[in-house]
C-alpha cells in the first residue's frame, strides 16, 4: 500500500552500505519510520530528501514491520539551519525532543504544526534559543505534564502575587507559598511570558525579542520540570550546554541591542 504524506525528517541514520533508516513526523499520520534504500549514495534521488530537517512530500510503502520510502519531493531543505551552527544546534534539540516524546503512528495535539512552525522560524533567522523554549513549553502536555498556569494550583485564585512551584507543577499565589519551600518567585512580566510560551502559537508572537537573562530564567524552569517529571536525557541538550559554556565556538555575528522582556 502506497501513501503520500507531508512530513519533516527527524532522524536519518545509516543502515548497511547504502541505505538509511529515516524517522519523519507527518502531518497526516504522526511519526513514522521507514527504510530508504540506496539513500546513502550521493547520486540517489533519496539522498537530499532524507537529510534531517528536510520538509517535503514522501511516498511510503507500508506493510508488515518497517515501511519503505519510495520517493520524496522537497518543499524546503532548511538551508539556513544547515549552514549556521547555532541554528543547527537548536533545531537538533527540537527534533530530538519531539522524537523522544512521541510514539510511532502517535499524534499529539498538533505536534506537526509545532515542529513545522519552529523549524521554519529558525530557518527564517528568528532567535533559535527562544524558538526552542517555545517548543519545550508546548511539548509538556505531550510528555504527560500539564502545568497549572491559569490560576493557583492549590486554591484556584487568579489574583495576587505568584510563584512557580515544581512540587505543584504550576503557579502558587502568595496565600499558598507556605506549601512549597522551594518555589521560585516570579514577576508579573515573567508570569505573562510563561503563559505566552505555553499557550500562544509561534507565528502569533512574531519576532519576540528576549533578554538573555529572561531566556535563562525561562529555560531553568522548563528544563527543571523536564528533569523532575519526564526524565529525558538528550544528546543535543549536552551540545547546547557546551555552546553556553564556550560561546567562542560560534561564529561572531553582529547582534542587535537587547530589548524586550
Amino acid at each position: 500500500m502506497l501513501d503520500k504524506w507531508e512530513g519533516i525528517i527527524l532522524r536519518s541514520i545509516p543502515y548497511g552500505e547504502s541505505n538509511k533508516i529515516v524517522t519523519l513526523y507527518t502531518r497526516e499520520a504522526g511519526k513514522m519510520t521507514a527504510m530508504a534504500r540506496g539513500a546513502k549514495k550521493p547520486a540517489s534521488r533519496l539522498a537530499a530528501v532524507t537529510q534531517t530537517f528536510t520538509h517535503g512530500y514522501y511516498l511510503l510503502r507500508s506493510g508488515r514491520g518497517m515501511g519503505t520510502l519510495e520517493q520524496g519531493e522537497p518543499i524546503d531543505s532548511m538551508r539556513h539551519i544547515r549552514e549556521d551552527l547555532e541554528a543547527t544546534a537548536y533545531a537538533s534539540y527540537i527534533v530530538e525532543l519531539i522524537d523522544r516524546l512521541t510514539e510511532d503512528r502517535g499524534q499529539g495535539p498538533n505536534v506537526f504544526g509545532l515542529l513545522h512552525e519552529a523549524l521554519h522560524a529558525i530557518n527564517e533567522q528568528y532567535d533559535p534559543e527562544a524558538i526552542a523554549l517555545f517548543v519545550e513549553w508546548k511539548m509538556l502536555p505531550v510528555a504527560g505534564v500539564y502545568p497549572v498556569l491559569h490560576q493557583c494550583a492549590n486554591c484556584g485564585a487568579t489574583e495576587g502575587e505568584f510563584a512557580f512551584s515544581f512540587q505543584e507543577i504550576g503557579f502558587l499565589c502568595h496565600r499558598c507559598f507556605q506549601i512549597d519551600p522551594y518555589l521560585v518567585r516570579i514577576t508579573p512580566t515573567q508570569l505573562r511570558l510563561i503563559r505566552t510560551f505555553f499557550t500562544v502559537p509561534i507565528q502569533q508572537v512574531g519576532s519576540l525579542d528576549l533578554k538573555k537573562a529572561t531566556k535563562q530564567f525561562m529555560k531553568k524552569i522548563v528544563r527543571t520540570v523536564y528533569d523532575e517529571q519526564v526524565g529525558v536525557r538528550l544528546k543535543s541538550r549536552s551540545f547546547l550546554d557546551q555552546l553556553e559554556r564556550t560561546p567562542e565556538l560560534l561564529p561572531q555575528k553582529e547582534k542587535p541591542e537587547e530589548k524586550g522582556e
